[in-house]
């Protein structure tokens, strides 16, 4: 967040969080709780997974038009427990975008290059210019 938005890493967490409110940014996970043994987001035992109430923040926020995933991961739990809550014309209204994941455990792109492939993305979803539909994902 730093890198992108100037939310210095090592600044105290208000400070981080007014800095991406700032930028217009607002971050949320995906899940509100889950049951996983160890570390790895993949291990997360589907029935113990319980989302975030992020229809009631679409819904209440109707300015939120871009909805970025930090990894593949995060937009399938997306999908499979908030966007069907989610109103047809509402999910129309919305810019999806799988970003590279940040987790260390995503070791096939280095800091650097998930950093770059974030500033494309994230241009390219805030300013997507004709050639692209807003319902069509964007990804990487």
């Amino acid at each position: 967040m730093d890198a992108l938005f100037s939310a210095r890493v090592d600044a105290p967490y208000a400070r981080r969080v007014a800095a991406l409110r700032a930028a217009g940014v607002c971050v949320w996970d995906v899940l509100a709780e889950a049951t996983r043994p160890g570390s790895a987001d993949a291990a997360i035992e589907p029935a113990t997974a319980r989302a975030n109430d992020i229809r009631g923040l679409l819904l209440r926020h109707r300015s939120i038009a871009l909805v970025a995933f930090n990894g593949g991961g995060a937009h399938r739990l997306f999908t499979r427990l908030v966007l069907p809550g989610i109103a047809p014309r509402r999910i129309a209204s919305l810019w999806f975008v799988t970003l590279p994941s940040t987790s260390p455990a995503n070791a096939r792109l280095t800091p650097a290059a998930k950093r770059r492939r974030w500033q494309i993305l994230l241009a390219r979803a805030l300013d997507p210019g004709p050639q692209y539909k807003r319902h069509e994902p964007v990804t990487c």
